[in-house]
């Protein structure tokens, strides 16, 4: 028993030998596959950050492929920003390392060691320079093809300018970083480009236009023209179609309405307004004509367009953000153009209205470029295309002034006493005016009228004249106002008798006071010729009425006046006789030559009213004042006759017309009104 028990126990020391030695071997093995484990992770970091390093500065056959012979769109914009990138980092040095604002993880790739240093980045940089300077090449020839098309005619500018040059500004950047010289180049062939495009494209849209002015008016359109200017050379007729069409104003108001987007964007939001600039092709061929505001003002918008399209344009693909020469550049000589051109057509100008509105339209465009921010480059020029209006239409205003005075009845014809051609055109061209300068008016009472007596800018410049230029306009009508007053004066002098020039002038007065009133034009104007109508309205009564009853008129003015002398003495010494006062035979004369002859006389005035004034409505209120003024008189001379008869009525006073009677009669002829 204890010999096998003795055998257990040495056969479980061995066990428990072999136990230890195998538990050795575990740890030893454990011990190799931490070894192993670690060995495997640095390997894989090894590999993938030597996989970083050379995606990031390997160039890629496809890469290099489309640099060299691809198509320049969409995917060579890529391979050239991934190129760019490659050659960033190649270019890494101690000090990018250094720097702690660096964070670019191909440090660590690259084992601290700057890529410029290495091996591999010291052979790329050769190769991605090279591969730099191709694709630098491909953007120059790519761009200055695209600039060949704008030259081209019937070239759409904005749309090159989106899809072939926007699209592609990452290029203008590139080449700005990797070849400065080339980015001057392409900046100068694009400045020239515009530069000669735009001024070519205004040069032939100008023209076109110029084909369509119907120039309304010339150098003999003027307010007291002479009568020969008017006739037709081979008649001696008066042309109606030169009477009035450069003094009416009609619809050419229109072009102040919605004259363009304040909105910026180009050519396509030119559309949203409510009075679209001329399509000078299709105008031509349906032979349409325009007065010249309109030709104006379709420059003067796709100016304003273009030039908020370029200005956007040239900070965006240049990146010349707080600068304007590109855009002066660009736009200098377009610029220069338009004046030339509108100073040269100012020259033969003698339309007060066209120009007036044409300034209208330039404080109205002053708004426009100010909303859309291009007040900077574009104010100034729009203060000079004022510059050059309001001096011309101080000469046009002056030129009608100098017409005026110097008018008279042997230059602009006389002797008939209907309503001359000249206080037609007077009351229509200061309508025109007047209805011009309130459009936009806030309160009628407003002195100045859409900045046009307060300009902008630098009030020491010279354009600082303008800055009472909308009060010398108002003068100017003031002065006008009182100068026609002068001449239809002189017009009317040239009839024989009172009651004539008293129908000249009102005939002339309600022709203007009702051209105003049709207009809806009031002020000032109007006020005075109301109160001149008025004056002369009493005149002709009083005129008229002496026609046919003056000796009753005599009589009662006479009397009155001489019974007020002598009521003070009569009362002190009681009822004096009526042979002391009146010869009753005259007045036994004087009323039954009335009540014979007042029904004819009330005819007589009725067709001698009738036959002076071309106006019915007004030949009837002046019907009905005589009427009114001949009862008055007669209503007077009744009291006379009351107050010298007191006590005992004469026998003659059965034939006196009663008032009722007369006034029936005057209300028969009212009712023809």
């Amino acid at each position: 028993c204890d010999s096998i028990l003795a055998g257990l126990q040495e056969m479980l020391l061995g066990f428990q030998a072999d136990l230890s030695g195998l538990s050795g071997d575990i740890r030893q093995l454990q011990d190799q596959s931490r070894s192993l484990a670690v060995q495997v992770d640095n390997r894989r970091d090894a590999e993938e950050g030597l996989r970083l390093f050379l995606e990031r500065i390997v160039v890629p056959p496809n890469l290099a492929e489309c640099i060299c012979r691809g198509e320049v769109d969409e995917l060579f914009l890529e391979c050239v920003k991934d190129l760019e990138e490659k050659f960033a980092y190649v270019q890494l040095t101690e000090q990018a390392i250094d720097d702690p604002a660096s964070s670019d993880p191909g440090f660590v790739l690259s084992s601290g060691i700057p890529p410029s240093q290495t091996a591999a980045g010291k052979e790329m940089v050769e190769h991605i320079s090279k591969l730099r300077l191709k694709a630098v090449e491909r953007t120059r020839s790519y761009f200055l093809n695209v600039m060949k098309q704008l030259r081209r005619p019937k070239t759409h500018i904005r749309m090159i300018q989106t899809h072939a040059l926007l699209k592609y500004e990452y290029l203008v950047d590139f080449l700005l970083v990797s070849s400065p010289s080339i980015h001057i180049e392409i900046r100068d062939v694009y400045v020239e480009t515009m530069s000669k495009t735009l001024h070519t494209l205004f040069r032939t849209y100008h023209k076109q236009l110029l084909t369509l002015d119907m120039r309304l008016a010339t150098r003999v359109d003027l307010i007291a023209v002479e009568e020969g200017a008017l006739r037709d050379a081979f008649s001696t007729k008066v042309n109606m179609r030169k009477r009035g069409d450069a003094f009416v104003l009609g619809d050419r108001a229109k072009v102040l309405d919605g004259t363009i987007s304040e909105e910026p964007g180009g050519y396509e939001n030119s559309a949203v307004s409510s009075l679209p600039p001329i399509n000078a092709h299709l105008a031509c061929m349906n032979g349409e004509k325009y007065s010249y505001e309109m030709i104006f003002r379709s420059i003067i918008s796709h100016l304003i367009d273009a030039a908020t399209n370029e200005y956007i344009f040239a900070r965006q693909f240049f990146k010349e953000y707080g600068q304007n020469d590109c855009w002066e550049a660009i736009f200098g000589k377009a610029l220069s153009l338009v004046l030339e051109q509108l100073e040269n057509y100012l020259f033969n100008c003698h339309d007060a209205i066209a120009i007036l509105l044409m300034i209208k339209l330039t404080h109205s465009f002053k708004r426009t470029v100010k909303a859309r921010h291009i007040d900077k480059v574009m104010e100034p020029f729009l203060d000079r295309i004022a510059n050059l209006l309001w001096p011309r239409l101080k000469m046009v205003m002056n030129a009608h002034l100098r017409s005026i005075r110097g008018a008279n009845s042997k230059k602009v014809g006389g002797g008939d006493i209907h309503p001359h051609l000249v206080s037609r055109r007077y009351a229509e061209f200061t309508c025109s005016i007047l209805l011009i300068l309130n459009r936009g008016r806030k309160h009628p009472g407003e002195s100045n009228v859409d900045g046009l007596a307060t300009p902008s800018g630098n009030q020491n410049d010279t354009s600082s004249h303008r800055g009472s230029a909308g009060d010398m306009l108002m003068n100017d009508l003031d002065v006008m106002l009182e100068e026609m007053v002068l001449l239809l004066k002189r017009l009317a002098d040239v009839h024989a008798t009172n009651i004539k020039r008293n129908v000249f002038m009102i005939n002339n007065l309600d022709q203007i006071i009702t051209i105003f009133k049709e207009r809806r034009v009031t002020g000032k104007e109007l006020n005075r010729f109301s109160e001149l109508l008025v004056q002369q309205r009493e005149l002709f009564v009083e005129e008229e009425l002496l026609q046919t009853f003056s000796k009753m008129i005599a009589f009662v003015q006479q009397t009155e006046a001489h019974m007020s002398r002598i009521s003070a003495p009569r009362s002190a010494r009681g009822v004096a006789a009526p042979a002391d006062v009146v010869n009753p035979d005259v007045v036994e004369s004087l009323v039954r030559e009335f009540a014979s002859n007042w029904k004819s006389g009330i005819e007589q005035i009725n067709r001698n009213v009738l036959s002076y004034f071309s106006n019915f409505r007004n030949g009837m209120e002046i019907l009905k004042q005589v009427l009114t003024q001949l009862l008055l008189y007669y209503t007077r001379f009744q009291d006379v006759i009351r107050k010298v008869w007191r006590g005992k009525p004469p026998s003659f006073c059965k034939d006196l017309v009663s008032t009722s009677v007369i006034l029936a009669e005057i209300k028969k002829h009212a009712l023809a009104i």
